[in-house]
């Protein structure tokens, strides 16, 4: 019995390594997508300024570590998205839906090339409608009714003002 119990002790490995998710998060400037990710990485929320190029953040998770890359919404970045595409598993997309009905327009366009082009065409969409606690917000359904990518499966829609996120509505 003695030999078991050393044997437990002394020659258990390291714990196996948690698998890893590399995700883009895109969105336009001031969507929300650096506070959202300072939240989940428990960072302070003091002096947050808009990314300009890109940031990783890897967030731990119980079971699996969620590297972000997160990209800069500015126009002049905008068009550099796509060179950071390959290798995403997932898309985490941000907007402020408390925005102006022309910067939304941006951003569904943004969102709609971004489902269209082939690197990403096939990978899971979280879409997060950021800024609910403003009165201008709007709900998902005044955001995309009638828009194509709402018909699209493996996409998942969240409202919140990063506080308390909450499931609105999953296709």
């Amino acid at each position: 019995m003695d030999y078991m119990c050393f044997r437990a002790l002394c020659c258990k490995g390291p714990p196996p390594p948690r698998p890893e998710y590399d995700i883009i998060c895109i969105g336009l400037t001031g969507s929300g997508k650096t506070s959202l990710l300072t939240q989940l990485c428990n960072e302070s929320h003091e002096n947050i300024v808009p990314t300009t190029g890109f940031s990783i953040k890897a967030i731990p998770f119980q079971s699996a570590i969620m590297n972000v890359k997160e990209l800069g919404g500015a126009t002049n970045i905008r068009k550099y998205w796509s060179r950071y595409y390959q290798g995403s598993q997932g898309v985490i997309f941000v907007l402020d839906s408390a925005s102006s009905e022309d910067d939304l327009e941006t951003a569904r366009n943004e969102l709609h090339s971004a489902l269209q082009h082939p690197q990403l065409c096939t990978l899971p969409f979280l879409i997060l409608a950021n800024h609910q606690d403003k009165p201008a917000a709007r709900s998902v359904q005044e955001i995309f009714i009638g828009s194509p990518q709402s018909e699209r499966a493996q996409i998942i829609f969240f409202t919140g003002n990063w506080k308390s996120l909450q499931s609105n509505e999953n296709d």
